[in-house]
């Protein structure tokens, strides 16, 4: 079996991926054909139709790249379905504190850790072919558990937040953070330089969101374990370029 995105990532590497907001399969493909690492399905600020899901779940794996889901605050069972699907990580926005980070570590992992609904009937049990004990035992070393401070109030508790046990590491929300600061709190590029302290000093993993070939690089020397590129915002970019060439 392939190395899993969360045993590559704890070895070391340096991954890079695209947020893919709007539904098409083809964009997975084109993803995967051009050698990204992984894809970010955004459920959250896109459609959460679980068939749709499915099927970009089920197309990324022919070509062996996984798949993190983003779902909404507080959407366990959008958890529990993605993973039965096949996904191999969940990222979680809208993390305050330190409970609201143990809620997604149980919503997304199998018991001792979470109390994740255990099934080896669906696809990521291909279909209950899979011998239970075995799907456990690599869900739980292998589930990648990411979630996102969005807020001065996750600024502040990043500390607490990262010292839960089964979260792998923490994405900013840039457009949230700067939109939920308001005059009395850290400015967003401070805050976002205290998360990513914190984050270095725990020793866990950072996803960062970019849309430029120039910050992803920047953000890969700056201690980023995942990259991501915002796909949308990278496309409408280059439209506008190609548009550009009108008379």
């Amino acid at each position: 079996m392939t190395a899993s995105l969360r045993s590559r990532a704890e070895g070391g590497e340096k991954l890079l991926g695209v947020l893919l907001r709007m539904p098409g399969e083809e964009l997975v493909e084109m993803a995967a054909i051009a050698g990204f690492d992984f894809v970010l399905v955004d459920c959250e600020h896109g459609p959460a139709d679980v068939v749709a899901l499915r099927q970009h779940i089920a197309v990324a794996a022919v070509h062996d790249v996984p798949v993190i889901v983003r779902v909404g605050a507080g959407e366990h069972g959008l958890v529990l379905r993605a993973l039965d699907q096949g996904a191999q990580g969940i990222l979680a926005p809208h993390l305050d504190t330190a409970a609201d980070a143990q809620a997604i570590v149980e919503a997304t992992h199998y018991p001792p850790l979470g109390d994740r609904g255990f099934a080896t009937y669906s696809r990521a049990g291909r279909f209950g072919t899979t011998d239970a004990a075995a799907h456990r035992d690599w869900y739980l070393a292998n589930t990648l558990v990411l979630g996102m401070i969005e807020s001065p109030r996750g600024v502040a508790a990043v500390k607490e937040i990262l010292a839960t046990p089964g979260l792998d590491g923490i994405m900013i929300g840039p457009a949230d953070l700067a939109a939920s600061s308001g005059p009395d709190d850290l400015a967003p590029a401070v805050a976002t330089a205290h998360v990513n302290a914190a984050i270095a000093d725990s020793g866990q993993m950072r996803m960062d969101i970019v849309g430029t070939r120039a910050a992803a690089s920047a953000a890969f020397d700056d201690g980023a374990t995942f990259v991501v590129y915002n796909l949308a915002a990278a496309l409408m970019t280059h439209l506008g370029e190609l548009r550009a060439a009108r008379p």
